[in-house]
């Protein structure tokens, strides 16, 4: 037998060196010569060979015996004479039983002598061997003597530890069997004493009888030992049981291995408990491949049904028995199986004062160390592991054992430690690693993590160092979630001493994170000074002194960080809680806090830009603290300067004296309050100030929003929520420059200062009724009980007219920047701003700038327009130009009252002058503003309350009541409710860049789950919006024409001509609109958490549909009940599904996006099944989910389809193929995923349909020939490229399947079910690369572009070159030959690729001069010993031909 391990040597120890040889199958045909002579007493035996000593054999003579016995023929004998034969035979071999005081056996000092003996005898008589078993099956009858027979005998007399005679006996190869036997039957008897009172080995007949079979030289008959074993097993309590399974590599040899390891699978499946001594067996019996495999697939059906105490060993069997070939599906079940660690320990977080480990805590922390441990002893373990957390590709696969595997990895050392860092760090920039999955592992764990500190400590260190924002912002969460979870002194010393190091990459940060690492160490500097240790002192004075600093730095990035550092050291001492003292001076905390405040506004109050963020964020701290009233006093008193700076009296809504400055003419707009207004905004003047004396500062209009913003949350913070005390401000006049400057000749005759002025009044008028727009907003949401109903009316009211305003102020600014370009100034502090300088705003340079491209833009525009007027014949023939009326008519426009429909032939000369000399053209408000949204950044954002606009109505007393007269109002606000969706979730593989999106929503500091909340409500007003746009696009009936306008005059706005309405575009804007958000919503991950599920039922609920729809649970079983998830999701779906034919009608666009809308309903069932599956749901209802995805599925592949043989025609023409081809690429994609076999259909569409194509334009190109309209010519691309990619994809994942897969389960049938799939993939790969030599010109002239941008790099990548040989750079000029050889070798393939196209002039090639960064031509032989052999070829050949650039197509050269 092979030799066990050394753990298991101590525990058992081995016999003599002559028993641990193999175990053999006894087999003797002839007695040994040198045996004993027979006494005379006993019959002589037969001089017969011996017969085969056989486990049947045995059976049938003890058997016999026993029936001789009882029926007491001469064969038998009585119990007595049986016994005395045994007993004279076991004399005769040199044995005596009896002896005095009821001792144990004799046994001669030759124990092999003795078993020789008795083997002869027994051999050579087959009834004697039955008499003799007969004998000791009486004789063991008595617990004495059985006892007697089990304890070590003595030799000679002399009383020593030895074999007791029952062993000798078991290596009695002819009688085995049958003493196996007659030893297992007795053991039942003995199962009450076991292990009772802690009895001594001696008195424990039932350990005595099971460590008779232990380490025994043979077996006569395994199989049957086996058998007779496991019926013992199966009747035997549970610690015997396990001492018996953990004995049973010392009882059977290796010959019976397969036998063991199929009798331990099934008693594992009887009986879970024993699962540790069944591991203990495996792991010591010598199993081969095939049987390891075996047992590593039983240990791994274990893993889910398990207790957890005994995890922490089948994970260490699980790891350790690894293998190349397993060790991946080892990881694989581990991660997908184990339960660990899944939600927030409540228990240990409720008793974090207790001391010790809770059991939950203690059994998982015994996991970890089991997996730790079995990491760093085995290397493949490690790499596997990291291999598979590679693999994973979706955040809802990710787990938290993922997090501890990669903690388990770092903490062992060694140089992974790095490469758990790296993929820690991609795994958090896809998005794969969440903030929720760190919690997880740290809040209300912190027994657990805190082996582990150190390496979490180290991680976060790492993450925060990350130049990527968001692996910084991962860190300081990790920072903040484990300052939360650890508050003892030692564990926040430990990171008060890497402070210092993380405020190094401060200027790095989002805001976002900046809040969260003030906070981190506002908590610190507190918990570390009341400890009173110089730990404390110094984290404290450290932190006032860089905020100090920071605050008075010139540069904004530095300055933001001080401002933000300001308020939140306010917040923490100006709280109206905290007492504790801040520093060591003698100053309390709040005069420390007011200090500070104070401090921070007089070093922003000549620059604007930091101004605003301060009163930005003191607004925000306002909203969520309350501050001590001593500061909330000075607030107070400092914004009650707004009315002093900005307002202006008037006298019975009027101004008291006509207002003229700068040759501008001054005028009240939209003034709600009429002939009681008291006071008005004062716009017109602060700009033309700001303009007169920009030299001296910048404009104060520029903080006016944030100083409002500041104010009105002041007013809140001491009114309980009402703003009764600044409500004039909702409904008073704006001062802005004259309405009729916007049209006719006074237009014209601006001068350039002039429009300036006009456009920034229109600017700054636009950001403050935004403005007002947050504030009163809170009015109308019913978060205060002190504001009255008749309050909250009035408020709607006037917020509905200022949104019209809103709307109208835009939509002039817009058509005004096409003619008169401006930069607008910063109003708002955008997120991602990385200015460098605080210098004033340089008015003199944005006018000359802004007066170029003025006068370049109008006369470009001019131009256009000249262009554009066709000439139409009228009935006798004439040519006549069509003039705006017509142009008007047609497009079904509602104009304002400037502008009538029906307005009379007799109008006055300098109307015809007006409206024959209109600069702005046709104004149309609903268009979405394109040149506001590329500096949307710059505007005040709105803010979430603002969205709940959309479940208002204006209270009308007009002539009818007209929905979509309210449709522009709502898309104005539907365009930002989708920015901000825009911003939480991003598409994916698109970089949010510093823009609009991430200014407005990023301002909302709101996470997804946060406006889940409080957007809830606004669910069903996205439907009603919805069924109103759709009723107008199917019935395209006009409504009142006058309401608009009505609407629009009662909101005070001015009568300006060419202000139109296009319903049928506002129409189609609010139902994409719609949709988009509807689809963004589904897509938030956030949204399926277990908290948010009740969300996910109000959204799906609200856009159910009024008739039935039960034809969607055809095949479905069970039947989904009404109201539960399954349910819900039938009837959106069947809701969307009904309106693709009423988009179809309208336009490809709208189909395209209820394709895409319902792609996400189905895609959120998935995400739903998931979680449900993975335990965090609690969804009840999974099986009927799986069933409505696979029928939502067939149901979307058919849509998809639908619109693929849907002739777009020439609808969106106008907005040019790339649109178009987008949308294409995308319902294609759908059509593939959904389809119920995409390798089928793939092998279908690339072998069959793409090749019907034509290579090239023809007058028969329209026809479908196909069957596919969308699939021309100039669509041709986008479905190869489609086609490929999906492909690709197939054949990528086909090789995941498989290579994760044992060799058992890829044979037969599944074999053969991939290998057809892959010819099916390959059949595709070879249509697709001969379909390139049929349109290979019309793939050269698509993709020519790419090649021109390309030949940009060679001169790049040429002046690097010279640039590292003229800075003597050797780590780089060691690669400057291996480069530039790549580069030749790319010239000439493009060069090979651009053979055949019709102009010989589209390439050429030439040499490139050598220049440094400068321009600088340099030489190009730095070193003398000729390392360069590419830099040899002609310097100076084509030089000329270098400059010039050739019209014709992309101009290459090389090197």
């Amino acid at each position: 037998m092979a030799p066990y391990p050394a753990y298991f040597r101590s525990a058992f120890p081995l016999r003599s060196p002559i028993r641990t040889k193999q175990m053999v199958f006894l087999q003797r045909t002839a007695p040994n010569p040198r045996k004993r002579p027979v006494p005379p007493s006993d019959p002589q035996p037969r001089s017969a060979p011996a017969a085969v000593a056989t486990g049947t054999e045995d059976h049938a003579e003890a058997s016999g015996g026993r029936g001789r016995e009882d029926d007491g023929d001469g064969g038998g004998g009585s119990d007595e004479v049986h016994v005395a034969t045994m007993v004279a035979l076991l004399a005769d071999a040199g044995c005596t039983l009896s002896v005095l005081h009821g001792g144990p056996p004799s046994l001669p000092a030759d124990p092999h002598r003795f078993r020789r003996r008795l083997e002869g005898r027994l051999s050579a008589d087959p009834s004697l061997r039955s008499r003799f078993l007969a004998g000791f099956s009486a004789y063991i009858r008595t617990t004495e003597n059985l006892k007697r027979v089990l304890i070590p005998a003595s030799h000679d007399g002399v009383a020593k530890k030895g074999e007791s005679l029952a062993r000798i006996l078991l290596l009695v190869a002819p009688i085995q069997p049958r003493i196996q036997q007659l030893l297992l039957e007795k053991l039942p008897e003995y199962f009450h004493g076991f292990g009772n009172g802690g009895l001594p080995l001696k008195d424990d007949v039932a350990r005595l009888i099971v460590n008779q079979f232990r380490w025994l030289d043979f077996l006569v008959d395994a199989e049957g030992f086996i058998e007779k074993l496991m019926e013992v097993l199966s009747i035997s309590p549970p610690q015997l049981k396990k001492e018996i399974v953990g004995s049973l590599p010392e009882m059977i040899g290796d010959q019976s291995n397969d036998t063991v390891v199929a009798c331990l699978d099934r008693l594992l499946q009887e009986d879970s408990d024993v699962i540790v001594p069944v591991l203990d067996s495996f792991s010591n019996l010598n199993l081969d491949e095939h049987l390891q495999e075996q047992a590593v697939n039983t240990a791994l059906s274990c893993i889910r049904t398990v207790e957890a105490e005994h995890v922490p060993h089948l994970l260490r069997f699980l790891l350790l028995s690894a293998t190349p070939t397993n060790v991946r599906r080892i990881i694989s079940q581990i991660r997908e199986q184990l339960k660990f660690v899944g939600a927030i320990n409540s228990h240990a977080a409720r008793n974090k004062k207790l001391k010790g480990k809770s059991p939950i805590d203690s059994t998982e922390a015994s996991i970890l160390d089991a997996l730790r441990l079995s990491l760093l002893f085995k290397n493949i373990l490690s790499e596997a592991v990291l291999n598979e957390l590679k693999s994973i590709d979706r955040p809802c696969e990710h787990k938290v054992i993922d997090v501890w595997f990669l903690m388990l990895i770092h903490k062992n050392g060694g140089f992974l430690q790095k490469s758990v860092e790296r993929i820690l760090k991609k795994k958090i920039l896809e998005g794969c690693f969440r903030e929720v999955l760190f919690d997880q592992c740290i809040q209300g764990h912190r027994e657990l993590v805190k082996d582990y500190f150190p390496s979490f400590l180290s991680v976060g260190a790492y993450l925060l160092s990350c130049k990527d924002q968001r692996a910084s912002m991962f860190g300081i969460h990790l920072y903040a979630s484990l300052f939360e979870e650890f508050n003892d002194t030692y564990s926040r010393q430990e990171m008060c001493f890497l402070s210092p190091g993380i405020l190094d990459y401060l200027d790095g940060l989002h805001e976002h994170n900046l809040h969260k690492v003030y906070e981190v160490f506002c908590q610190l500097a507190l918990s570390a000074c009341s400890s009173a240790n110089s730990a404390g002192s110094s984290i404290t004075n450290e932190l006032l002194i860089i905020v100090r600093k920071q605050v008075s730095n010139p540069d904004m990035r530095y300055r933001k960080m001080g401002i933000i550092g300001t308020l939140k050291i306010v917040s923490t001492l100006g709280g109206a809680n905290a007492t504790t003292t801040f520093t060591s001076t003698q100053k309390s905390n709040v005069e420390e806090a007011l200090e500070l405040l104070k401090m921070s506004i007089d070093s922003c109050k000549l620059v604007t830009l930091p101004l605003i963020l301060l009163y930005d964020e003191l607004a925000i701290l306002l909203e969520c603290k309350t501050l001590q009233p001593a500061i909330t006093e000075w607030i107070c008193r400092h914004v009650g300067e707004f009315e002093l700076i900005f307002l202006s009296d008037l006298e019975g809504g009027q101004f008291p004296v006509k207002y003229m400055s700068n040759g501008i003419e001054g005028e009240l707009w939209m003034n709600l309050d009429g002939d009681v207004s008291p006071v008005c905004l004062n716009i017109l003047p602060l700009v033309s100030s700001s303009l007169e004396q920009f030299e001296q500062c910048s404009s104060s209009l520029q903080f006016l929003p944030s100083q409002f913003l500041l104010l009105s949350a002041v007013e809140r913070a001491t009114n309980q929520g009402s703003l009764g005390g600044i409500d004039a401000l909702l409904g008073c006049p704006l001062h802005l420059p004259s309405s009729k400057y916007l049209v006719g000749a006074y237009g014209q005759k601006l001068t350039e200062k002039q429009k300036r002025i006009l456009c920034s009044s229109i600017y700054y008028a636009v950001n403050w009724i935004r403005e007002l727009l947050n504030a009163f907003s809170t009015q109308i949401i019913g978060r205060f009980d002190s504001i009255t109903q008749a309050t909250r009316q009035g408020a709607v009211a006037k917020i509905m007219k200022r949104l019209r305003n809103l709307v109208l102020l835009e939509g002039l600014l817009n058509s005004y920047l096409k003619f008169y370009p401006l930069f607008l100034p910063e109003l708002h502090y955008a997120a991602g701003h990385s200015g460098s300088s605080l210098n004033k705003y340089d008015n003199s340079i944005l006018r000359g700038k802004c007066s170029a491209s003025s006068t370049s833009h109008n006369k470009k525009h001019k131009q256009k327009k000249d262009s554009m007027v066709t000439e139409k014949a009228d009935a006798n023939g004439k040519l006549r130009q069509p003039t705006i009326m017509d142009v008007l008519k047609r497009a079904g426009a509602v104009v304002s009252q400037g502008v009538s429909l029906g307005s009379s032939t007799d109008s006055t000369s300098c109307e015809h002058e007006a409206v024959g000399s209109n600069e702005l053209g046709l104004v149309d408000i609903s268009e979405k503003p394109i040149l506001l949204e590329s500096q949307r950044c710059k505007f005040r954002p709105l803010l979430v309350d603002c969205l709940f606009i959309l479940s208002f109505s204006e209270n009308q007393d007009s002539c009818c009541s007209d929905p979509s007269a309210e449709l522009p109002l709502h898309l104005y606000l539907l365009r930002d409710f989708h920015n901000k969706l825009d911003y939480l979730n991003p598409p994916s593989k698109h970089i949010i860049s510093h823009s609009s999106v991430n200014a407005l929503a990023g301002y909302c500091r709101m996470t997804a789950s946060e406006l889940l909340n409080r957007v809830r409500q606004l669910f069903t007003s996205l439907k009603k919006h919805l069924d109103s746009a759709i009723s107008f696009i199917k019935d395209g009936t006009e409504s009142c024409q006058d309401h608009w306008q009505s609407c629009s005059s009662s909101a005070g706005n001015p009568d300006i001509p060419y202000v139109v309405v296009l319903k049928s575009s506002v129409a189609s804007s609010v139902f994409g609109e719609v949709l988009s958000c509807y689809s963004k919503l589904l897509r938030l991950p956030d949204l399926f958490l277990d908290s948010n599920m009740p969300i996910l039922r109000d959204l799906l609920a609200a856009f159910q549909p009024i008739e039935k729809f039960d034809e969607f649970f055809s095949g479905v079983q069970p039947l989904p009940t009404p109201g539960s998830i399954s349910y819900l999701y039938n009837g959106a779906y069947s809701y969307f599904e009904g309106i693709i034919d009423v988009a179809c009608s309208s336009s490809f666009t709208l189909a395209s996006e209820v394709l895409v809308t319902l792609e996400s309903v189905v895609s959120s069932i998935a995400v739903v099944i998931d979680k449900s599956l993975e335990g965090n749901g609690k969804t009840t209802d999974v099986g009927c989910c799986q069933g409505i995805l696979t029928v939502l599925s067939r149901r979307l592949a058919l849509s998809a389809q639908k619109l693929l043989v849907h002739d777009p025609g020439r609808e969106d023409t106008e907005k040019g193929q790339k649109n178009k081809g987008d949308m294409i690429q995308k319902i294609l994609q759908i059509y593939l995923k959904y389809s119920e076999s995409t390798s089928d259909l793939l092998n279908e569409l690339a072998c069959t349909v793409l090749p019907q194509v034509p290579s090239c334009r023809s007058m028969n190109t329209q026809e479908t020939i196909h069957g596919f309209p969308t699939l021309s010519p100039t669509m041709f691309l986008t479905w190869y490229r489609v086609l490929h990619e999906e492909n690709l994809f197939i054949l990528n994942k086909m090789v995941k399947d498989v290579t994760g897969k044992s060799r058992k389960d890829m044979q037969g049938g599944a074999a053969e079910k991939v290998l057809i799939r892959l010819r099916q993939t390959v059949n595709v790969v070879v249509s697709l690369v001969n379909l390139c030599k049929v349109h290979d010109k019309l793939y050269y002239v698509n993709n020519f572009s790419q090649v021109k941008e390309l030949q940009k790099a060679t001169r790049t990548i040429q002046t690097l070159c010279s640039e590292a040989k003229g800075l003597k750079r050797t780590m780089v000029t060691s690669k400057v030959p291996a480069t530039k050889r790549s580069m030749e070798r790319f010239l000439f393939h493009v060069k090979a690729l651009l053979h055949s196209t019709p102009s010989d002039s589209t390439f050429w090639m030439g040499n490139l001069k050598h220049k440094d960064l400068y321009g600088q031509v340099v030489s190009s032989q730095v070193y003398h010993n000729g390392e360069d052999e590419m830099g040899q070829r002609g310097q100076n050949q084509m030089e000329d031909e270098d400059e010039e650039n050739n019209v014709n197509g992309a101009e290459s050269h090389g090197g």
